[in-house]
Parts: structure tokens; sequence; C-alpha cells
């Protein structure tokens, strides 16, 4: 016996694969557990730039020229 997959079936598991997926990774995001590590994540940007509290804040005027 042959079964035979139409292309409306691989839409559909191909569907049901990206929602599981989506879903799984929602969970893994919104863990409780993994919040420190997200913490410590989302200040890596600024790593590299040196913390000082006697530093005064420079703001620069952007220029309009093209």
């Amino acid at each position: 016996m042959m079964f035979e997959m139409s292309s409306g079936m691989i839409r559909g598991l191909g569907t049901v694969v990206v929602f599981v997926a989506f879903v799984g990774l929602a969970l893994w995001v919104f863990n409780g557990k993994r919040s420190p590590a997200f913490a410590e994540a989302r200040l890596l940007p600024f790593a590299d730039e040196p913390l000082r509290d006697d530093a005064p804040l420079e703001l620069e005027a952007r220029s309009t020229r093209p």
C-alpha cells in the first residue's frame, strides 16, 4: 500500500513543525530560570565601554549635511 502525500498535507505538516518550534522557543525564552543569563546578555553591547561616574554627559549634534 503506497501513501501519497499531497501538497496540502506537506504544507500542513510544515505549519505544525513551525508552530511547535515557535511554542518551544517562546517557552525557552520566557523561562524564569534563564532571566539572569538574559540580563547579562542584555548588557553585552556596552561591555567595551568603560564605566566612569565622573565623566560628563556629551551630547553630539548630528550634521545635517549630506
